[in-house]
């Protein structure tokens, strides 16, 4: 009875045994497992999220640029430049997440050589990337100019001003942590729609790259006549400034996409940015190179979207505005910069995907 019962535990043991060989050569790969981790983190929640159902989009699109630099000096005084908005239009053209256009600017037909803009983004259900890079002509005019307690000299603005130029380059990289539910991309890339109102705290990194010119020379022949004549102290900045401004950053926000009717999104995103800011400033006096600032702070910047969308997953329509602001402060000299792009678009989806069914 004994040899019976080791027999039968013995075979019911091998029989385990292999059993858990057999599981184990059926058992993933590690690369499969890795994959089916990735797959898992960017699966959505189809009750609020309506997933692409189409390869390929086509999308005509207008494209409006605003920017503005506000310097101050240490006696306070004021001078706000931009230049007139740029208005671009053109066709775009979409594969997947692959997204490629054209724009003409037509407002800077004549002008427009040394103007430089282009950007950039990509927005995924769990990180949105925006890169971008802007060169300015010299088509600022002086939008306002203070003297000494802050009074304002009239005739001076919309002047024309040819002595300062800026450039701006960046990368800015967010996280939308409550990816399952809310998209980013029903927004901003209309490659998916949202169902069911959503929002998600945003975290985000950011570096950005300024350079400025500042013909002040030319500025006091445009500007300090005028205050001669109201007999207010000259505006002054150093003679032929050239200032470069670095800034890494962390962000943290909030944006939410609100579906107030079938097929129509409202959507609205705000982040701040506490950015660590190292400023280097060569100014020439007397022929010979001074070194007249170096500062190393933190300020706060932030970022803007706002949306509104129609999408029925075949055609789209809506309109965009993204907004970046950046500011430098020290005792001696500040300067706020702002830009940003209106975008008024519409488009059509085709090319069904072969697992989806009407």
């Amino acid at each position: 009875m004994k040899k019976i019962l080791f027999l039968t535990l013995f075979f019911v043991s091998a029989a385990t045994a292999l059993a858990d060989d057999s599981i184990a050569v059926e058992k993933p790969s590690f690369f499969e497992r890795v994959y089916e981790v990735i797959k898992d983190f960017s699966r959505i929640d189809t009750n609020y999220i309506e997933p692409q159902h189409h390869n390929f989009t086509a999308m005509l699109q207008n494209t409006n640029t605003f920017e503005s630099y506000t310097l101050r000096n240490e006696q306070g005084q004021e001078l706000v430049l931009s230049p007139e908005p740029s208005f671009r239009i053109g066709p775009y053209f979409g594969w997947r997440w692959l997204f490629l256009g054209y724009a003409i600017d037509i407002s800077h037909l004549n002008n427009g050589g040394q103007r430089q803009d282009w950007s950039l983004s990509f927005y995924s259900n769990q990180v949105g990337v925006d890169f971008f890079f802007r060169k300015t002509g010299d088509d600022y005019k002086i939008r306002l100019a203070k003297s000494n307690d802050d009074i304002a000299i009239p005739d001076v603005k919309d002047l024309s001003f040819s002595g300062f130029r800026a450039s701006i380059k960046g990368i800015n990289l967010y996280y939308i942590l409550n990816h399952r539910k809310f998209s980013y991309p029903a927004a901003f890339n209309q490659s998916t729609c949202q169902k069911i109102s959503a929002g998600s705290p945003l975290i985000g990194i950011g570096y950005t790259k300024h350079k400025i010119t500042l013909d002040t020379d030319e500025l006091g022949k445009m500007v300090n006549r005028y205050t001669s004549i109201l007999g207010l102290d000259p505006i002054e900045f150093p003679n032929s400034a050239e200032v470069n401004f670095t800034d890494i950053s962390l962000s943290g926000g909030y944006a939410y996409n609100w579906v107030f009717a079938k097929n129509w999104l409202a959507a609205a995103s705000l982040a701040l940015a506490v950015g660590y800011k190292h400023s280097t400033g060569d100014t020439e006096t007397n022929g010979a190179q001074e070194r007249h600032f170096s500062f190393r702070n933190f300020n706060l910047d932030g970022v803007g979207r706002f949306g509104l969308v129609w999408n029925n997953t075949r055609w789209y329509a809506g309109t965009s505005f993204i907004m970046h602001t950046y500011r430098y402060s020290k005792s001696h000299f500040s300067t706020n910069s702002f830009f940003g792009n209106w975008n008024i678009y519409f488009g059509y989806n085709f090319g069904k995907k072969s697992a989806c069914r009407d």
